[in-house]
């Protein structure tokens, strides 16, 4: 953990100033609730380790890892990068995954800070190491969120649950929220031949009816373009998702078989900002 980051945290029991324990322990509030600081770098602030939602397993972290390692999202990292103000300071990664997304903003915004923040253990463990401006936090993003109000600059949202209460809280006034969500053509050649969960076409709307009553939308833009997937990149990209735990492993090699080697695929995504409107 980055003691610069620290500040930004408060305690999920009491919602009290978290502090590290000097030589490196665990961290704790006044009140004496303590977390410990995990050997990977990230510390734990679900409380009583109670969640809501579901973490990515050990292994659609290992695919997540290989898929995004290899470049194939590259053009996404980048635009969302480009999106991020030149001014941010703190940017914190709700659902963060192993960081991808995050090192690549931070790559960009050289005097910025991240903070990853997610409900797997083993994505963080990965996030807390993706790059050395960051630190990283297991919670869950249906609950409050172990942040002090007005904590970011920027809060990034990558194919992740959206809390928009708790995003307008830890966002400053000004502060900028991106949203990275799939269009209904997003992989699309594989979703047929795979048996795969298709996009809900109406993705855009419930979008904006979650988010529409805690901040205001600035706009959106759409990033997309060609892949050529080998099959053990269509198998880890499978893997990495939402499909890895409703398709049958036999079955899905089976249909990868029968696919062309490489498998022409479109990524397709679309960037909506949104701003915590300034007092006036």
């Amino acid at each position: 953990m980055l003691p610069d980051i620290v500040e930004y945290l408060v305690c999920p029991h009491c919602g009290q100033p978290l502090a590290l324990t000097d030589g490196g322990g665990p961290l704790h509030c006044p009140d004496r609730h303590t977390f410990d600081v995990a050997r990977q770098g990230y510390a734990n602030l679900l409380p009583g380790g109670a969640h809501t939602g579901t973490g990515d397993t050990a292994a659609m972290v290992a695919a997540r890892e290989a898929f995004l390692g290899a470049g194939h999202y590259a053009p996404i990292a980048a635009a969302l990068a480009r999106a991020v103000p030149d001014a941010a300071e703190t940017v914190v990664d709700l659902g963060a995954g192993t960081g991808y997304y995050l090192a690549a903003v931070l790559d960009a915004r050289p005097r910025a800070q991240g903070l990853a923040l997610d409900i797997s253990k083993f994505a963080l463990r990965r996030a807390a190491r993706a790059h050395p401006r960051t630190g990283a936090v297991v919670c869950d993003a249906w609950r409050p969120l172990p942040l002090r109000d007005a904590a970011a600059s920027v809060v990034l949202n990558v194919f992740a649950p959206r809390n928009g209460p708790e995003i307008r809280r830890v966002l400053r006034p000004g502060g900028t929220l991106l949203v990275v969500s799939p269009t209904s053509r997003h992989l699309a050649e594989l979703v047929g031949a795979l048996g795969l969960l298709a996009v809900d076409a109406r993705k855009q709307q419930r979008l904006a009816a979650a988010l529409g009553p805690h901040l205001g939308f600035q706009g959106d833009s759409e990033t997309t373009f060609p892949m050529e997937l080998d099959h053990a990149a269509v198998r880890t990209v499978v893997d990495m998702g939402p499909s890895a735990w409703h398709t049958d492993a036999a079955e899905l090699d089976r249909r990868i078989a029968r696919l062309p080697d490489p498998v022409p695929a479109t990524a397709s995504v679309t960037l909506s900002r949104f701003t915590r409107p300034a007092p006036a």
